[in-house]
Formats: C-alpha cells, sequence, structure tokens
C-alpha cells in the first residue's frame, strides 16, 4: 500500500483525527505509518528550517568576558546550538552580520507597568491593551524582562502566566502584585486605589503576606522610607514580621530605601534586595561586610535619581530620537517647558537632589567593589518622565559614571539581573543551551556604553521581533 500525501498536510494533521479515522477504516496498521511520517517531517522540519547561522558577530555574552570578534552563533529553533561552531548544517540560514555586535536582552529589576499614558500616571490607564503595549515598548528597546515592584492590580497574575509560558508579546512579566507601606504613611501614589498593603501591626501584617502569597508573586515589595521626611516610615516590628513570614513562605522581598540607617536595618533583618540606592550617607564597611556576607542585591535605580533635576540642565540626549521614541505623547513637551522646570525647582528637597545622586554613585562603586551582586533597575514606568526602554540604557551610562566598565554595567543588567529573577537557566547570557534571546547593535558598546543604544534588531525565541525603537 501506497500512501501520496502532502507534506503541509501531515505536518498539520492532527493525531486524535488520524486515529478516528483509522478505527472507522479498520486499519490500525495506519496508525504506525502516519505516526512515524509525522515524526519524520517535523524532526526534518526542526532539524533544517529552523537553523540560523548567524557569521562574523561581535559577541557581548553577558558573562563578563570581553568581546569575541569574527564570531558565529547556531541557533535551532529557540535555542543557542552552539558559539563558535565549526561546522554548519546543510540546511541552515545564514546570515551575515558583519558590523554587528549581539549582547544578551536587558532585564530590568526594577520598572511598573500599565500605569502611564501620556503625561499621566493613573489607575485608569492599567489594561491589557495598555500593559501588553507597554511590554512591547520595553521590547522595541531590547528589554527582555521586567519585575513589576509592587503597583500591580488582579489582572497581571494571569498575564505573568501568560507571558512567562511565551504566550504573550513583549518583554517578560515578574510581578510583586500589592506592595507593603507604612500605615499612615508613604506611599501616597494617587493611582494605587487601596492595592498597597498598608499593615497597621505585625499580626496584620503576617496575614497580609500569606493572603499575598497565594496569588504567587515573584517577590515582595515594601516602601521604608519617610519620603524627604514628609511622611511616617514602616516601623522596624512590622517590616521584620513581612520579612519572616514572606521567608516562610517561599517568597524573597525588595525594599524601598533612600536612608543608611534604614538599610542597615532591613539587612539585619534579611531583606533579599535593596531596589534603590542609599542616597543620604556613604556606606560604611559594616553594611558592606553585612550585605556581602547575607547575599543582598544592590539595584540602584541612578536614572530615577538623576531625573530629578536634569531635565532642568538640558542634558545631551534630551532631543535624542532614542530618548523621544521612548515617550508617551505629550511627556516631550511637557519636560521642555518653563513651567515643569519651575515645578521641579520649586520642590524644597530640590537643592539636594545632585548631591543625592553623588552619593549613590559613590555608594555604588563601593558596593559593587566589595563583591556584592547589584542588578539593574529604574523604576521607569512610574511616571512618565522616566521612559520605558530609555531609562534601561541611561542606567548604564549612569553605572559607568559610577566607576563600573561597561562590560561589568552589562552583566549587572543580563546575567545579575536573569540571577535575581531565578531565570538564570534559559536567560540572561548568550551560551549554548540558552534562549536565543538577544540584540542586535550596529556598534560595540565595550569601549562606549552608549552603543547599547545603536539598536537594530531585537531577537526572542530564535527570531526576530523588533528592529529597535519606533519612530526613530
Amino acid at each position: 500500500m501506497i500512501f501520496m500525501i502532502d507534506a503541509d498536510i501531515l505536518t498539520n494533521y492532527n493525531h486524535h483525527k488520524i486515529s478516528v479515522f483509522c478505527k472507522k477504516n479498520n486499519m490500525k496498521q495506519i496508525t504506525a505509518v502516519f505516526t512515524l511520517l509525522i515524526f519524520a517531517l517535523n524532526t526534518f522540519s526542526q532539524s533544517t528550517a529552523n537553523n540560523i547561522f548567524l557569521k562574523n558577530i561581535t559577541l557581548i555574552d553577558g558573562t563578563g568576558n570581553r568581546a569575541l570578534s569574527n564570531s558565529n552563533m547556531l541557533i535551532q529553533a529557540d535555542t543557542i546550538a552552539g558559539i563558535n561552531v565549526k561546522k554548519i548544517p546543510a540546511a541552515a540560514k545564514i546570515i551575515d552580520m558583519a558590523g554587528k555586535t549581539i549582547m544578551p536582552e536587558i532585564i530590568n529589576t526594577h520598572g511598573h507597568l500599565g500605569l502611564l499614558k501620556g503625561t499621566k500616571t493613573s489607575y485608569e490607564n492599567y489594561t491589557r491593551e495598555n500593559i501588553i503595549s507597554q511590554l512591547e515598548k520595553y521590547q522595541s528597546f531590547g528589554i527582555g524582562a521586567v519585575l513589576c515592584l509592587g503597583t500591580d492590580y488582579d489582572i497581571i497574575f494571569g498575564m505573568r502566566d501568560s507571558s512567562q509560558a511565551d504566550k504573550l508579546p513583549g518583554a517578560m512579566i515578574f510581578t510583586a502584585g500589592y506592595g507593603f507601606g507604612a500605615a499612615n504613611g508613604g506611599p501616597s501614589f494617587n493611582f494605587t486605589v487601596n492595592k498597597i498593603y498598608k499593615p497597621a501591626d505585625p499580626e496584620e501584617a503576617i496575614k497580609d503576606v500569606q493572603q499575598l502569597a497565594r496569588l504567587k508573586p515573584d517577590f515582595i515589595k515594601m516602601w521604608v522610607d519617610d519620603f524627604y521626611g514628609q511622611l511616617p516610615t514602616m516601623k522596624p516590628e512590622i517590616y521584620r514580621a513581612i520579612i519572616s513570614e514572606a521567608h516562610k513562605q517561599g517568597l524573597r522581598v525588595a525594599a524601598h530605601v533612600f536612608h543608611l540607617e534604614d538599610a542597615r536595618q532591613l539587612v539585619d533583618a534579611g531583606i533579599d534586595a535593596l531596589a534603590h540606592s542609599i542616597r543620604d550617607k556613604d556606606i560604611d564597611d559594616a553594611l558592606l561586610d553585612a550585605m556581602k556576607q547575607k547575599d543582598v542585591t544592590y539595584i540602584p535605580t541612578l536614572s530615577l535619581d538623576e531625573y530629578q533635576f536634569i531635565y532642568t540642565q538640558k542634558p545631551d540626549w534630551v532631543n535624542d530620537p532614542f530618548f523621544k521614541a521612548s515617550l508617551e505623547p505629550g511627556v516631550y513637551e511637557m519636560i521642555n517647558s518653563q513651567e515643569y522646570i519651575d515645578r521641579l525647582k520649586a520642590n524644597p528637597s530640590f537643592p539636594k537632589m545632585n548631591m543625592y545622586f553623588q552619593t549613590a554613585l559613590r555608594n555604588l562603586a563601593k558596593i559593587y567593589k566589595r563583591g556584592i551582586k547589584v542588578a539593574l533597575g529604574t523604576d521607569s514606568g512610574a511616571t512618565p518622565v522616566r521612559a520605558q526602554g530609555f531609562s534601561e540604557h541611561l542606567e548604564l551610562e549612569l553605572m559607568t559614571e559610577a566607576g563600573l566598565t561597561p562590560l561589568e554595567a552589562i552583566t549587572c543588567a543580563t546575567r545579575n539581573g536573569s540571577q535575581l529573577l531565578h531565570i538564570d537557566k534559559k536567560y540572561g547570557t548568550l551560551e549554548k543551551g540558552k534562549k536565543a534571546n538577544f540584540i542586535v547593535l550596529s556598534a560595540n558598546p565595550e569601549n562606549n556604553i552608549k552603543n547599547t543604544r545603536s539598536i537594530v534588531g531585537v531577537w526572542r525565541d530564535g527570531a526576530e521581533v523588533s528592529q529597535g525603537p519606533s519612530g526613530m
């Protein structure tokens, strides 16, 4: 018996339909024939059409190693099958990337989703459509994953699950769900609509953590700050209860901090990550030693601190198409208006903002030098001026301003971020067996970190999904 069957029909034919067909025709032997043919065709498809060979690339792999020129990468389906392979599969699609540099996607371990639209931050903007739009924007800027810290709403958990299963476009979602603030204190966002826990005592804090844990957040977020002395801060007995119960539930905790003494007590209490810079004082050896010993991750968010004053100085990047492409409609006009500049300067804390920023730079240098793990975070998406996509590239530049080399900053933004999110088995570095997710640049950032902005392609799961930010 000979079957003449079109390959496309076979590869798309459902196994269940085959079984029904065979039963109806009382020909069990056909099942084996069809199954073998389908297996052979699928294997053939995976070993040929899905093979992509990138040649003549300059490779920054995210491990901290120097860039490798004249390299190649073999991609099979969604996975890196080899780096600098000797033999090209016969049916592989060959792409010459001479003059291009490839680096892993950036991981933003402190961002916010769904709140921005135009020049306004509001819970009314928090829709599935807006979140997906922002995920796609992040991706076009080479951001592969975003940890949203504490300002999310109910729909995020289902979207997070779909995103992490590769069923949503754009950057991958990680979430802390609903954050923890101080009773009668901060944060006082007008967009939270009571979605932030504000426990009055340790017992209430424990119950809140237990309630949130049922939703399986990727982190717990809490704010431990007096917001320039304007609001009460969270009491130590409450944040100790949050940390303790979170750890019992198998969850890690990240804290918004500002003050050195708060950071010291949080580290003593077992905090897993400090999600902002220490900005009021220079860090001391005692705290450095404790952070190192307890394996605390530091997320400096330098760009947030620079945004507090930099628009009054008209930075050179403010008219850069790369920056402008990251902005919501109307924001460019807003930040260039005299009204906005006057509003920044009217802040009573404005005269100290640059001083806080300089302290943050010094503290990052000391922390990194001590061997404490640093991950990239920006707090982008919390306000319109913290532009999603551009902020992550600005953060890289500011990390080098603090004293890190470009490759060290890139490693913080890729490998270290993946380790913090526990996704480093698949993401964060470009190595054999990892996901083929990377940014294609027209210039090498090894000696000039601003070259991470020269994006000409973004690849996800072994296929190009973007050619960079739209509007450039």
